[in-house]
């Protein structure tokens, strides 16, 4: 026994694999070394530095997906191979070159680990994040190498099925007919399953009875407020409990006149906030929405504030606390400010199942506000500026035909984190003047629009003359929300020339596929790091209203002073 356990090592160096006993055996056979080649290659460049620094459990997920995908094209490229050319390698050339990808595959995928791990660290001193743990290095190829071998096994099977079928159908149809028969259907139930069963009802059904259990529940330390001049109140035609959960943070934190009374040192009004929960019934429930956002600030006077904001909401409803609070203090409570909600599920759910909804909302609550604020003495009504974060950006834009549209109709907006897909910042990005990054544009020489990361400087820049109506861009030159498009699977983004934006490391480059995967991973740790990076921009709102829209009087050492004072409290929800 201990000399054939000997010989065990001396077996395995000969004929460093194995073979399948009969052909037809798809899911128990060896893998084929060309497709695991390539998987390491794979493997190795989905290690490489993305926008935001990532945690170990993810960096293992992504490149065990991207060693598949690797293994798949590999797998491809071999069988092709094998059918244009009937020469096969023989058993010493296939020991050998088994031998050197075991070899070379722990060596160097240990070395590239250990050189991902470094340039993890760099990242994360970059981004003020803290450093991760040494542990975590070998976890990386143990996640990596199931999550792959998993993959590659549900393929194995599906294609098994495929064989059978196809066997199945040979019986009364020819060959070719079969395999096309079998392939065809093959497809048909793994689209079925994957899209149908698994997606919309499994995962999209779970979510979106958790979302519901959620959008009935209230942030711990939020009541309902007893001032008539908000929504859900004593007075309102909106009652509290058809706000939905984010409508209600939104309303239940708004500030009372004596804390902004105590912060200016003078006298203040309660502000107006307006919100409007998920209405039903089809299409016709924007109208009603638009509708009672109309009456509620026509009931609480926001009509006759001296400043009117519209923002746009996530999928959920939600209101970054910060984009809001900001503009109230800013004008001494003397301000109205409405939000909608047009769905319950989370941001990247409504923006994969219908982000139009989101689009249409916002579309039919602007034109019912702005035409009864049109009918306004010019003189003597509120300035209309509007405002988003996130998909929020997308709602707002989307309410206009254009930049030329936003900038004729509202006296100011501001954005931030813009989806790729937002129609406003996708025409003055594309339009912006040359030689100006695309993580740092200036359209028209900054005339009307700036963007900035930080924004205590960027909005300075560039020199000339800034007139209004003004539209400020929150943008971090790391946030994959603004980057992430399908078009990263092929081609090479503008975001990655030289010079990169400040807290993008130089190390990252572009690979088809990978940097597509690296960046959807990069969307899952979006809040991961400090702001102002990665999808989170802090006190950048207190900036951007003091640029966009400041009222008499208002000044830079107001600004620092805001900027503290929203720095060193917590949000509220």
């Amino acid at each position: 026994m201990s000399v054939s356990l000997l010989h065990l090592p001396v077996r395995w160096l000969k004929r460093p694999y194995w073979d399948a006993p009969d052909p037809s055996w798809v899911v128990r056979r060896w893998p084929d070394l060309t497709a695991c080649c390539v998987a390491a290659l794979f493997f190795w460049l989905s290690l490489t530095p993305s926008l935001l620094p990532r945690p170990w459990y993810l960096q293992g997920l992504a490149g065990g997906i991207t060693a598949a995908i690797g293994y798949a094209l590999g797998a491809a490229a071999s069988g092709l191979f094998r059918a244009l050319c009937r020469r096969r390698p023989g058993e010493r050339a296939r020991a050998r070159c088994w031998l050197a990808f075991h070899v070379l595959g722990i060596v160097l995928s240990t070395a590239a680990v250990s050189w991902s791990a470094h340039a993890q660290r760099r990242l994360r001193r970059l981004q003020e994040v803290e450093p991760s743990l040494v542990w975590h290095t070998p976890m990386i190829i143990v996640i990596a190498v199931a999550v792959c071998a998993l993959l590659v096994l549900l393929a194995r099977c599906v294609r098994l099925t495929a064989r059978r079928l196809a066997r199945f159908f040979g019986r009364w149809v020819p060959r070719p007919a079969a395999y096309a028969i079998g392939v065809a259907l093959t497809a048909l139930l793994v689209a079925i399953g994957s899209k149908d069963v698994l997606y919309e009802r499994g995962f999209i059904d779970i979510v979106d009875r958790i979302s519901k259990a959620a959008n009935l529940s209230t942030a711990d330390g939020i009541t309902q407020p007893p001032s008539a001049y908000v929504s859900g109140g004593p007075t309102s035609v909106v009652d509290w409990t058809e706000l939905g959960a984010e409508g209600r943070n939104f309303i239940g934190s708004v500030p009372r006149k004596r804390d902004i009374a105590a912060f200016t040192g003078r006298p203040a009004k309660d502000p107006v906030r307006v919100y409007v929960g998920e209405q039903e019934g089809g299409d016709a429930h924007f109208r009603r929405t638009a509708d009672l956002a109309v009456q509620e600030l026509e009931r609480t006077g926001g009509f006759g504030r001296k400043v009117l904001a519209l923002l746009g909401t996530t999928g959920s409803g939600w209101v970054d606390p910060r984009m809001p609070e900001p503009l109230e203090y800013m004008y001494g409570g003397d301000s109205a400010i409405v939000a909608t909600q047009y769905s319950y599920l989370p941001s990247w759910i409504s923006f994969l199942v219908d982000k139009e909804q989101a689009a249409r909302d916002a579309r039919a609550v602007f034109d019912a506000v702005y035409a009864k604020w049109s009918t306004l003495p010019a003189d003597d009504r509120p300035k209309l500026v509007v405002g988003g974060e996130s998909l929020g950006t997308y709602a707002t834009e989307a309410a206009f035909d254009g930049l030329d549209d936003m900038l004729g109709k509202v006296d100011g907006a501001l954005l931030a984190g813009p989806p790729n897909v937002s129609p406003v910042w996708k025409e003055v990005t594309a339009g912006r003047d040359p030689g100006s990054p695309v993580w740092r544009p200036e359209y028209d020489r900054g005339r009307h629009v700036r963007f900035a990361q930080y924004p205590e400087r960027d909005l300075k820049r560039p020199d000339g003359p800034w007139e209004h109506p003004r539209v400020v861009y929150l943008q971090n030159a790391s946030d994959p929300v603004v980057w992430w498009t399908p078009d990263l699977l092929w081609h090479r983004p503008a975001w990655l020339d030289r010079p990169l934006g400040p807290d993008v490391t130089e190390e990252m480059r572009f690979w088809p596929v990978i940097t597509f995967w690296q960046t959807t991973v990069d969307l899952a740790v979006s809040f991961g790091a400090p702001p102002p990076h990665g999808h989170r921009y802090g006190t950048g709102a207190v900036d951007g209203w003091a640029a966009v829209v400041p009222p008499p009087g208002w000044t830079a050492q107001d600004t620092a002073r805001l900027r503290a004072y929203e720095g060193a409290k917590d949000a509220p929800y």
